[in-house]
């Protein structure tokens, strides 16, 4: 957040004496001068989402600027706003969501901070357009906008070009120009003892490896299982087929935040409706009924959708306790090979 406002900040520092308030903001009907200040509004409004610890709609305030401020006071209210989100960022706890309209509701710090750079990047981009200035950022800002807010976009050459086509303002080579577009934060699923909680990314590409995704994992370290499935996330996001609610989400425990395993679909539903769900747990963590209980409510997720008609499930013929864990969540064994076992559960309709 700091790093993407200061050079915002130097690089509009340096045109300050300019007209801002004639030339349009690149392809915005907005002249570069409120755009610059719709940026300083942003910023200030996720930051007061995040230490508001708003739940249903934003902070009733906003920002005004005084009378006669001129080009310069605009950057210094910029970059203090920029600090103020980044200080409440880092000043609330990682399971903490707020109130964002789309796609969910909701988002957490990460996804605060992600839409703060993104509001920085693309603004600054259009005012240094409108201005005729050139702006370039530091790819690793637009990686991790597009790791964390845009699930959905497959890379491209640059991850600044990338995310300018995300946005509708530039081409990439065998893509069409977008005219509509929105980022995606990931969606939290509520159980009674835990959140399911999607999976970015970015949090797979680190769970992939060695990391902890960002996740304080019960007894230090997610199971291997989880590393592998994180593994075939960032594949599918790399190949573009990835969407992120039908992807991996990490099993969160409410009373004191540790991940305690991942659930998640093997892909989207097919076109019979059928969609397959997996799932691990940390050792620790096996034998509460954790297992079953955020089996129940992302299945119940699933077949709520209209796309979902059977979710299913192949577990091997030794895997008693997984095969129990089915059972419990109300799935019915339909077929059975030498080897696996295979589970069903049907929407309403479809029993």
């Amino acid at each position: 957040m700091e790093q993407a406002v200061d050079e915002c900040v130097g690089l509009l520092g340096t045109v300050t004496g300019r007209d801002w308030h004639g030339p349009r903001a690149g392809r915005l009907e907005w002249s570069c001068r409120e755009a610059a200040e719709h940026i300083a509004d942003d910023l200030i409004a996720y930051a007061g989402q995040l230490a508001g610890r708003e739940s249903e709609a934003y902070s009733p305030f906003e920002i005004s600027l005084e009378e006669g401020t001129d080009n310069a006071g605009v950057l210094r209210v910029i970059g203090a706003t920029g600090t103020l989100l980044a200080a409440a960022v880092r000043t609330t706890p990682p399971e903490v969501r707020a109130f964002h309209p789309y796609p969910f509701r909701s988002a957490n710090r990460e996804g605060f901070a992600a839409m703060g750079v993104a509001e920085v990047l693309l603004h600054t981009h259009d005012i240094a357009e409108g201005l005729g200035v050139t702006y370039e950022p530091d790819p690793a800002l637009c990686d991790f906008v597009l790791r964390r807010i845009f699930p959905h976009v497959q890379p491209g050459p640059t991850p600044w070009r990338t995310l300018l086509w995300a946005t509708g303002r530039g081409e990439l080579p065998g893509r069409p120009a977008l005219t509509e577009w929105r980022w995606s934060n990931n969606l939290v699923i509520d159980a009674e003892r835990l959140t399911l909680q999607g999976v970015t990314p970015a949090a797979a590409a680190d769970l992939s490896t060695v990391g902890d995704g960002g996740f304080a994992w019960l007894g230090g370290a997610p199971a291997d299982g989880t590393r592998v499935g994180a593994g075939l996330v960032y594949k599918q996001y790399e190949d573009g087929v990835h969407r992120p609610e039908w992807g991996m989400y990490a099993l969160v425990r409410r009373e004191d935040g540790r991940a305690l395993g991942a659930m998640g679909f093997h892909g989207v539903p097919d076109e019979a409706g059928r969609v397959e769900i997996g799932y691990d747990l940390v050792a620790a963590a096996r034998g509460h009924g954790y297992a079953t209980e955020a089996l129940r409510a992302l299945s119940a997720w699933a077949l709520d959708r209209p796309e979902t008609r059977v979710v299913v499930a192949v577990v091997e013929r030794g895997n008693r306790p997984s095969q129990n864990v089915l059972a419990r969540a109300g799935f019915t064994r339909v077929a059975a090979d030498p080897e696996h076992l295979t589970y069903e559960l049907r929407a309403s309709g479809d029993r």
